[in-house]
């Protein structure tokens, strides 16, 4: 019996957020990342005696942007807390977060377990906080402390224990950055600590309704690592109880460079940080009208959107899924798209088109270059161009990626560079008849290949035609000229 296979994990995950604001929660500090250390502080967000904080009116508008786009209830007045614990990098000796009031309420993101199925995570909560400061670890003089990020404004998405296994975490992680990105209120850079995750975990036999005891993973800072950090913990707690021991309730750090999370204090409970209503905050009033303006300003969301490539354009659900990963990825095949000539009666064949370049070429080299889409040489309107010159037989699919390459270096149209290179496809058959006379008259052998039965030596000459024009015949023609000459042989 596969003792893995007789115990079912429950996972809940803790996404904190690091909203795109320009200052901090409750202050005017900047909140750009990689300054001096130090540099981006003020009394308020130092915790100096006699200061007081004045709430950031963008992270309600932000929070309750992500609240509206995972299903969640607005709650028309939310308390702002403050959370108790003393670490050097918190200079105030609590954090400003909410508790028994949070402003957004129960709800749910739906992930994607393969094509056809497809699962609700519910949401418990999100609520606003500010983060604290990074301690830094130097072997000379044991702790530094930069308090640039105190301050700097989060909203934390806690789920519900719905998540069954590392994958399905995964999934919903990867699903909730993109959210976050598509709302334009997060960058989703995990490396720079915009986007973190701690998990909750715990296991019991399958078939079970009770939960066992729990333990939280923290420093996990890829998707990868969450997955990875989550499989050990699941194998850890298995091998414990099946040993006869106890899972203990504690916190743990994933250490990616040794694979293993290791144990680092016993896990709080809410009373263990004493939170109490911030005396310096007034509640936080959303009425109906804001939160119908703020609906009403929701872009269209990535599942959606893919749905809609793939029944209304006709896409495959694969590059579908390709194109709507990152939205400026999905407006920039949208955009090229809708420049170009208005044919609804081809508008899927020319969304397949769209689609094949801008996942192969455009993808290639924004992956080579790490070229932000917005900063693409190529902008919508010239790839739709030249789509438009292969469409109406100006240049050739081959000679396309010529040009392609040229609008890169050059950032040059596609009609200049065709005609400043002197592209333009040989459509003229008279022309192409001369050629393929001369390619059948030159390689006698080949034809006799061809007379005797062998079909395959007929791309033989579709070679040799091309390479004697320069890739600049028309291969449609060509074809159609070869084997009429070639068929005549036959006779």
């Amino acid at each position: 019996m596969n003792t893995k296979s007789s115990y079912e994990p429950v996972i809940g995950l803790e996404v904190h957020a690091q909203l795109q604001t320009r200052s901090k929660a409750f202050c005017g500090c900047s909140t750009e990342f990689g300054g001096e250390p130090n540099t981006n502080v003020c009394p308020v967000c130092l915790g100096m005696p006699g200061t007081l904080p004045v709430l950031n009116i963008n992270l309600v508008e932000f929070i309750a942007r992500m609240g509206l786009a995972s299903g969640c209830s607005i709650a028309p007045k939310s308390v702002f807390a403050r959370k108790n614990y003393f670490y050097p990098d918190l200079p105030k000796g609590y954090q400003i977060s909410q508790y028994e009031e949070p402003i957004c309420g129960p709800g749910g993101v739906e992930i994607d377990l393969d094509e056809d199925r497809r699962k609700t995570i519910g949401i418990t909560r999100i609520h606003m906080e500010e983060d604290a400061g990074k301690s830094i670890h130097d072997i000379d003089v044991d702790t530094l402390v930069d308090l640039n990020r105190c301050g700097v404004p989060l909203i934390e998405i806690v789920s519900e224990p719905d998540i069954r296994s590392p994958h399905e975490a995964y999934l919903y992680l990867s699903r909730i950055r993109q959210i976050l990105t598509y709302l334009g209120i997060c960058d989703g850079n995990m490396e720079e600590g915009s986007l973190r995750c701690d998990a909750n975990v715990s296991v019991r036999p399958m078939g079970s309704t009770t939960l066992g005891t729990k333990t939280e993973v923290k420093n996990m800072n890829s998707f990868r690592n969450v997955e990875r950090a989550l499989e050990f913990e699941i194998n850890r707690q298995i091998a414990l109880i099946e040993d006869g021991g106890t899972v203990i309730q504690q916190t743990l750090l994933w250490d990616a460079n040794q694979n293993v999370a290791v144990a680092m204090r016993s896990k709080e409970e809410a009373h263990d940080y004493r939170y109490f209503p911030d005396p310096d905050l007034v509640p936080v009033l959303v009425d109906e009208e804001s939160i119908a303006r703020i609906r009403k300003a929701l872009p269209e969301l990535p599942a959606p959107r893919r749905d809609r490539f793939v029944k209304e354009l006709g896409l495959p659900r694969y590059d579908a899924d390709v194109l709507t990963a990152e939205k400026e990825i999905a407006d920039y095949f949208e955009a090229s798209l809708n420049a170009l000539p208005a044919d609804a009666r081809k508008r899927k064949e020319n969304a397949k088109a769209v689609s094949n370049w801008v996942m192969t070429d455009v993808l290639r080299v924004v992956a080579e270059k790490k070229t932000p889409i917005a900063e693409f040489p190529v902008p919508p309107p010239h790839l739709a161009a030249m789509l438009g010159l292969i469409h109406d037989g100006t240049i050739s699919g081959k000679i396309a990626k010529d040009v392609f390459e040229e609008m890169l270096a050059t950032r040059e149209h596609p009609k200049v560079v065709v005609e400043r290179k002197g592209l333009v496809q040989i459509s003229d058959v008279a022309a192409i008849e001369k050629i393929v006379e001369s390619v059948i008259a030159s390689n006698t052998p080949q034809v006799e290949k061809y007379v005797g039965g062998n079909e395959k030596v007929f791309a033989f000459f579709v070679g040799e035609t091309m390479r004697m024009t320069k890739g600049k015949a028309n291969p449609g023609i060509v074809n159609d000229v070869l084997r009429k000459k070639l068929s005549a042989r036959k006779r």
